[in-house]
């Protein structure tokens, strides 16, 4: 006797198997692509020797401007603003000494347009994350000038005997 359902059952299980193998290798695909996503953020979550000359550039074209007595375009915002997102996500990623000298000349800029807050910022940046380099020290006067009170970070009691020691 032939059986038909049986015959269906069998071609039903061989559908059921293919679906599972593709789901399956479509779930690996997705898995490598993510990961390949990952590494590739990772490799370039630092800038590049070449966008920090760029941004320096640009940052020193929007100051010749400025002391030129010349108007920013809405162009000129959007690269000021977007040279600052640059900076913070970096400084997320990692800070490095190199971006130091790009906040002190973004600060700038900001003081220069009487954007005060954002000039704020900027300083305070290098002094919370550059205290060692030689801009910290107008950094710090920048922030004074602009009304800011700035207090020496209070040491404990191992840290001074620390800076007593040697």
């Amino acid at each position: 006797m032939y059986n038909k359902n049986k015959d269906r059952g069998k071609g039903a299980d061989k559908i059921h198997m293919k679906k599972i193998i593709l789901s399956t290798i479509a779930f690996f695909l997705l898995l490598s692509a993510i990961s390949l996503d990952v590494s590739a953020a990772k490799k370039s979550s630092k800038l590049s020797k070449e966008a920090i000359s760029e941004m320096s550039d640009s940052i020193d074209k929007l100051t010749q401007k400025i002391y030129g007595r010349a108007l920013l375009s809405p162009q000129d915002n959007e690269t000021l603003i977007g040279i600052k997102i640059k900076l913070d996500n970096q400084m997320l990623m990692s800070s490095t000494t190199e971006l130091a000298p790009l906040y002190y000349k973004a600060g700038n800029v900001y003081k220069l347009r009487d954007m005060k807050p954002e000039a704020i910022e900027c300083y305070q940046t290098i002094l919370e994350n550059f205290s060692d380099t030689a801009l910290a020290p107008k950094a710090r006067a920048a922030l004074e000038e602009l009304g800011v009170k700035v207090e020496a970070p209070v040491l404990s009691e191992e840290e001074s005997e620390e800076d007593e020691g040697i």
